[in-house]
């Protein structure tokens, strides 16, 4: 993961950003594995790893954008428009938003300070997650491609310990399959930074806005299931 040269802070920040036990709420989402494992698309790590493939360069390329642009500076309200305009799912905008509002919590509870706060009243219902992950990582001197590389990664990693929890999956399989991804992961990454760049002076239409429609169908009906283990 490429970080702020001589700036330990930031990297060290980036460390607690990406651990999957920083308490922003990740571990309660599967990111859609829950439904693609009920609908026989995920059966073990060959398909997992076709489902991350596919989630990372569409939803997770998305999100690296929206991440990286508000860690350029881009106006954080402008970009949680943009993010909602990516989002057409209800159940998938909803989702976001109370990730980010967790997300927001968790970071004003370890960075604290005045900018965090405002963002935080200017959105009391929480804003998109990949928006708010990208302010923390500003604040503490990290740059887009930081923040891009941390969204790019979450995109895979919370389906990979979903299906080990789903399939009881052998947890060497899932890190093994995110061991794979890791040059996609670099790849969506540099393209994420490289349109939040392009934003600063073309303004948000310039970010990535790639869709997965089958994320979104079966988002909608993950939602109206009456027990299930994940929350989406």
């Amino acid at each position: 993961m490429p970080t702020t040269p001589g700036n330990p802070a930031a990297r060290a920040a980036l460390l607690v950003l990406a651990d999957g036990r920083f308490p922003a709420g990740g571990h309660a989402h599967s990111g859609g594995t829950e439904a693609a494992v009920e609908a026989g698309r995920i059966r073990d790590a060959a398909t997992l790893e076709e489902f991350c493939r596919g989630r990372l360069h569409t939803a997770g390329l998305t999100a690296a954008g929206l991440a990286a642009a508000a860690a350029a500076g881009l106006d954080p309200l402008a970009l949680d428009e943009a993010a909602d305009a990516r989002t057409p799912s209800p159940a998938l905008r909803a989702t976001a938003r109370r990730l980010g509002r967790q997300m927001m919590r968790a970071a004003r509870a370890t960075w604290p300070g005045p900018g965090l706060d405002a963002r935080a009243a200017a959105r009391p219902r929480g804003a998109h997650q990949p928006v708010v992950l990208g302010l923390p990582a500003r604040a503490a001197g990290a740059g887009p491609p930081d923040a891009a590389h941390i969204a790019a990664y979450e995109s895979v990693s919370g389906p990979a310990t979903a299906a080990v929890r789903l399939l009881s999956l052998d947890p060497y399989d899932a890190t093994a399959v995110l061991a794979r991804l890791v040059p996609d992961i670099d790849q969506v990454a540099a393209r994420a930074a490289e349109a939040a760049r392009r934003a600063l002076d073309e303004g948000p239409d310039a970010l990535p806005a790639a869709s997965a429609p089958l994320l979104d169908i079966t988002a909608e009906a993950h939602a109206a299931w009456p027990v299930r283990l994940f929350a989406s």
